[in-house]
């Protein structure tokens, strides 16, 4: 048998192995499984190639590929064409940081630590709230980690989800709600919103509320009044939030959140294609025993110096499975680490700037796409457009001009099929939202 010049394997290695465990040749290894369940013919794949070769044919799969820096995108719907700086590639590319495991050893892993004790700070900051975890593993699982915290808080088994909150997060939660013997009940929204009377009725004897702001469609949502609804029943009041408008809107914890969760690919992720990204939740420091995941606290050593230690681990992996606050066995603390750079990188005003180009490429669509408005609601980065034609349509016909216009709402929400979702964020240009209208104008026949 020849060995594969991709692998550092020889003959004179399997032979030794085979006469270390004791027997003769390869078949006799596998001979106690059956024959009925063995691959019998080789695989149908081709000829290994040289070096040259295969990089020239990665090159031409990679080509295929369409990205932000060859077409003109608009898709949003939970993963954003931000601007991530240049120095978080540099930070993550350092060896220290890119190929670090579970910082269990404190003496061996100050940096990383250190890295993560700043990042749940700065997710604290950023949503009000006392308490981060080292990251989650999306924004989606946390959504399902939150519930896990309010029925073991609460004693309750209600969740109660407003439709606006991403479709892909609802998802995971009923996925997961038969595990953890909880009912799911969703309230409908009223134009693109949630009425807050509807809210506080559907929240009364659930052990958690859960909304976005901004919500699923883009638009804002009058967000301390369904904190106070969910509040009065005594339901945990928890907010899914884009890091990327807490520069400008209020934060979970001002207005009576007991938790802010989401998905943090908007400040220093790519797109990636749909991921992988990273989640954040944070709470108040009750739920502190609850939380999933790993918490980094700050300490001092036997000389009084300051240093950073894993305080709380409640994952499988460290504790009995009963008492585990969650299944994933992983994080995202790389990713996450982008996310506390982009932060540093922009500071508070960086923060607010992003959050106001924003706005005001949003509002130069509204104005220049010469379609009518989904939903008569203040928006922040995501605008929702009624197409005289199906949306998906829409979307196909204007990909024939090299740009993706949005997202077809129908895709998740039956009844808005004829609604595109429109992406702007600050890396798109008045001229780019002009290429987009005058494509709009021209697919739609509008």
């Amino acid at each position: 048998m020849s060995t594969v010049g991709y692998l550092s394997l020889t003959d004179a290695d399997r032979e030794a192995m085979l006469e270390a465990i004791g027997i003769a040749s390869l078949e006799e290894l596998f001979e106690q499984i059956p024959s009925g369940v063995r691959f019998d013919r080789a695989l149908d794949v081709p000829e290994a190639l040289a070096e040259s070769a295969l990089v020239r044919r990665f090159e031409e799969l990679a080509a295929r590929n369409a990205s932000t820096t060859r077409e003109l995108s608009f898709l949003g719907m939970g993963i954003y064409d931000h601007y991530v700086p240049a120095i978080v590639d540099t930070f993550l590319s350092r060896g220290e940081f890119l190929t670090a495991y579970t910082p269990y050893q404190p003496e061996m892993s100050q940096g990383v630590l250190q890295a993560i004790f700043e990042y749940q700070t700065a997710i604290c900051e950023l949503t009000g709230m006392d308490v981060s975890n080292a990251s989650g593993y999306d924004g989606m699982t946390v959504a399902a980690d939150a519930c896990f915290i309010a029925k073991a808080h609460t004693g309750r088994a209600k969740i109660v989800l407003a439709e606006t909150l991403h479709p892909m997060a609802r998802q995971v939660v009923k996925t997961y709600a038969p595990g953890f013997g909880m009912e799911v009940i969703e309230v409908s929204h009223d134009g693109g919103t949630i009425d807050p009377g509807r809210f506080a009725e559907a929240s009364q004897d659930a052990a958690i509320a859960l909304f976005q702001q901004p919500n699923a469609f883009g638009c804002l949502e009058a967000a301390p009044e369904l904190a106070a609804a969910a509040n009065a029943a005594s339901a945990l009041p928890v907010a899914h939030v884009d890091l990327a408008s807490l520069g400008l809107l209020e934060a979970p914890g001002e207005y009576g959140c007991a938790m802010a969760i989401g998905e943090g690919q908007s400040i220093g992720n790519y797109q990636s294609y749909g991921g992988p990204h990273y989640g954040f939740l944070a709470a108040r420091k009750e739920f502190i025993r609850r939380m999933p995941g790993r918490i980094v606290g700050e300490t001092t050593d036997i000389e009084g110096k300051r240093g950073f230690v894993l305080a709380l681990q409640t994952r499988e992996q460290h504790i009995r499975r009963e008492k585990a606050t969650s299944n994933m066995t992983t994080n995202q603390t790389l990713l996450a680490l982008g996310g506390l750079m982009t932060l540093c990188w922009l500071g508070p005003e960086g923060l607010r700037e992003l959050g106001e180009s924003c706005l005001a490429v949003a509002g130069y669509a509204k104005e220049r796409v010469g379609l009518p408005l989904a939903f008569d609601r203040p928006a922040f980065k995501e605008v929702a457009f009624r197409t005289p034609i199906p949306a998906r349509e829409v979307v196909s016909r204007a990909r024939e001009h090299g740009v993706h216009p949005g997202y077809p709402l129908g895709r998740d929400y039956p009844g808005l099929d004829d609604v595109l979702l429109v992406a702007l964020t600050e890396k798109r240009t008045p001229a780019d939202v002009d290429r987009l209208a005058e494509v709009l104008a021209e697919v739609t026949g509008a």
